[in-house]
């Protein structure tokens, strides 16, 4: 997505999910909105990717345990994790200009935290489908989902456990693997994972650097403030391309593409908020390259 302005209709959707939940349609449509829709495939993208590496056979690609982590990270996950974000962030957000236009603000409604709680939850009815070398990954994620915005923890006001915890982006793909392979997935895989999706976070906050300092939150970026961001994101990503290198060359090359971005934003006239918002479109495209490696691998390999 590279449009940084919204559509007329995408906005007054944006608007009408904000003011109306004393409906059931309203509600989902509330719900859907701050699920960030955009950003659905940054927890369904590994889903895919780790099946992809971890298959054996075409049959494995939709098997019930798939089928049950994709629809899980597709929705009730992002549901979870920018539902708790939002309560916790509720006096932050108020100054945020990206909450504006971009994203819905949560304003008190109260069927997010019954559904943050209920989407929590969700995995518990699982149980009989997915192998034990799951559970650990799902514990990762909705351990560091709820301690990044929730206090005692809070991780994303305690620099560098902001950047660190969102390694939470991993758990997805090695759930995925687990389920499909039925053992856990390579260490450099996770390590590599692990890198890149801490400079992606790490690089989303940036845009937020003026309204975070403006109300007393220490992030990374704010820290480092944005030329040091800059370079303490291409470091990770090169880390994460000489990672994935080590476990097949071609994939070290294509993750290059982020140190390489990243390098441009810096050093171009482009707004980093305007940048950000085209990372949903990279990010989709890279994942399904990816993607498509692991499944010629499987039928061609």
């Amino acid at each position: 997505m590279t449009d940084d302005e919204p559509s007329g209709d995408a906005e007054s959707v944006r608007i009408e999910a904000t003011e109306s939940t004393n409906t059931p349609a309203g509600t989902l449509r509330y719900l859907l909105a701050l699920s960030r829709p955009r950003f659905w495939l940054y927890l369904a993208g590994p889903v895919l990717v780790g099946v992809a590496y971890a298959a054996a056979s075409a049959g494995d690609l939709i098997s019930l345990p798939v089928v049950v982590l994709l629809g899980y990270f597709l929705l009730p996950a992002n549901v979870f994790l920018y539902g708790i974000n939002d309560i916790y962030d509720r006096e932050i957000d108020a100054a945020n200009p990206k909450k504006a236009d971009k994203e819905t603000r949560y304003e008190g409604q109260r069927v997010v935290p019954v559904a943050v709680a209920a989407c929590a939850l969700l995995p518990l009815a699982f149980f009989p489908v997915l192998s034990s070398g799951v559970w650990p990954w799902l514990a990762v994620f909705l351990f560091l989902g709820a301690a990044y915005s929730a206090p005692p923890l809070r991780f994303k006001t305690t620099p560098p456990l902001d950047s660190l915890s969102n390694g939470l982006y991993v758990a997805p793909a090695g759930a995925a693997y687990a389920a499909v392979a039925g053992s856990q997935p390579p260490l450099l895989a996770i390590l590599a994972g692990w890198l890149w999706a801490m400079a992606m976070h790490t690089f989303s906050a940036i845009p937020d650097i003026e309204p975070d300092r403006a109300t007393g939150i220490r992030t990374t970026a704010t820290v480092l403030g944005e030329r040091r961001t800059y370079a303490y994101c291409g470091v990770c990503w090169l880390l994460a391309a000489v990672a994935f290198g080590a476990l097949e060359y071609r994939l070290g090359a294509l993750m290059l593409v982020y140190p390489a971005l990243v390098a441009a934003v810096a050093t171009a006239s482009v707004a980093v908020d305007r940048a950000y918002w085209w990372f949903p479109a990279i990010n989709t495209a890279v994942g399904a390259v990816l993607t498509m490696g692991g499944l010629w691998r499987l039928f061609y390999g």
